[in-house]
């Protein structure tokens, strides 16, 4: 029987030990990288005409890096497998001039990841057992029925939610029936899509969130603005005490949480109406012609550009 892959992504809810666990694990994985990054620019440095130390080359340095840093064993040692893999392929981009040189990466980023590739299984509804965190609570996991996990992230996003998504492999479902219809779709701006037929498909409208996200936004703005101009003002005043970061000030970090999470719900009913539609189109056409357009040349004219991006 063929199989396809695909992701599919669950909401965890970690305990506060499991919590603790997690972000010592994105840590680690960060931690990884950047020695390793940091290796390969000193050895650039040193010499030019050096050869760039690839993949195996740098999972034979993992092991006496976990011997000088014990802390690097509470990780899944796969997880590290999966660092070096993308460091490598970031440079190999780098050389085939593809992409920039790989930087470093910062505690302060607002999304938290690992990746790993051991396995993880299925202990009851709505229960998991991952590598080193053991079982945890997630979302539906009917989701998971005959399938085979490849691969898993675990991650932590603005919003303050941790998610798990997983690349599974399932086999390929049965092609849906044929209509023997054919459509042309027109995108427009005052309807989100126009088909050939003379139908006309409502844009996306979440105006009442984009308002929040907006105040929440400029509450954002305010509150680290006041909170900068004190801490500057205290480590002025206060000449050899310990100085004070941004980051004590609690209340323009809640701000931020509160705009991620307005964004994040106008994201989610977005994707939500598209994907009802497209399947909706699917499931009554054979053929779909749709006319061949470049959205991001379109969005320079500041007139529609909004409107266009709104359409996704």
């Amino acid at each position: 029987m063929s199989t396809i892959t695909k992701g599919i992504k669950l909401r965890l809810y970690p305990n506060r030990q499991q919590q603790v666990q997690l972000w010592q694990m994105f840590g680690n994985s960060r931690f990884v990288w950047n020695q390793m990054l940091n290796m390969a620019k000193q050895r650039y440095q040193n010499n030019p005409s050096s050869q760039f130390i690839g993949e195996y080359g740098m999972n034979y340095l993992l092991k006496p890096l976990k011997q000088e840093y014990p802390f690097l064993k509470v990780s899944d040692s796969t997880s590290y497998l999966v660092v070096t893999h993308n460091l490598s392929l970031a440079f190999k981009q780098l050389f085939k001039h593809q992409g920039g040189c790989p930087k470093f990466k910062a505690k302060s980023y607002a999304k938290q990841s690992y990746t790993g590739r051991s396995k993880c299984r299925i202990i009851a509804k709505r229960r998991m057992k991952l590598p080193k965190l053991g079982e945890i609570r997630t979302s539906k996991t009917g989701y998971l029925q005959n399938c085979r996990i490849k691969q898993y992230t675990l991650s932590y996003d603005a919003t303050g939610k941790y998610y798990l998504s997983l690349q599974v492999e399932v086999p390929q479902p049965k092609p849906l029936p044929q209509t023997r219809q054919a459509v042309g779709l027109d995108v427009g701006i005052s309807d989100l899509v126009i088909s050939s037929d003379g139908t006309k498909y409502a844009t996306f409208n979440a105006k009442w969130y984009e308002k929040q996200a907006i105040a929440w936004q400029s509450r954002f703005n305010r509150r680290k603005h006041r909170a900068t101009v004190r801490v500057r003002q205290y480590n002025h005043e206060h000449k050899g005490l310990p100085e004070m970061d941004i980051s004590d000030y609690q209340n323009w970090q809640r701000a931020k949480q509160r705009k991620a999470r307005c964004q994040a719900k106008i994201a989610d009913k977005r994707a939500d109406y598209l994907h009802k539609l497209t399947t909706q189109l699917v499931k009554q056409y054979d053929v779909i012609v749709i006319e061949d357009l470049k959205a991001k040349n379109l969005q320079h004219n500041h007139h529609f550009a909004r409107a266009i991006a709104n359409a996704s």
